[in-house]
């Protein structure tokens, strides 16, 4: 059965970093591309990152040049460093798995 679970918010200033993580089990977690969405209140839920088998990375233009999507295949854990913080990237973060398979999400919140 798969199993994803993000860990890693909480609350940081403005210009902070954090670092969220996502373990995966119960898949070959390297066969497959993986992704970060987020879901800010009253907002639809976006894509944020992803990051393919062979770790090519792409990033929704809001977030490029600040966050970077990695993955440890030994560990079956994806991370997304996040750095340069801003209030608007206050949200939800969620891991995903292609055939709709999420995560309960993690919490970051961005606030002075």
């Amino acid at each position: 059965q798969v199993h994803l679970v993000e860990s890693g918010g909480g609350l940081v200033h403005p210009g902070g970093s954090l670092r969220l993580s996502c373990a995966a089990s119960g898949f070959t977690f390297s066969n497959y591309m993986m992704r970060w969405y987020r879901q800010a209140p009253g907002k639809e839920r976006e894509l944020v990152a992803s990051i393919t088998s062979t770790s090519t990375t792409t990033y929704a233009d809001s977030v490029k040049g600040r966050f970077t999507i990695s993955r440890d295949n030994a560990k079956n854990t994806m991370y997304l460093q996040m750095n340069s913080l801003k209030p608007e990237d206050t949200a939800i973060y969620y891991c995903n798995r292609v055939a709709n398979y999420w995560g309960k999400g993690t919490l970051v919140t961005v606030s002075s």
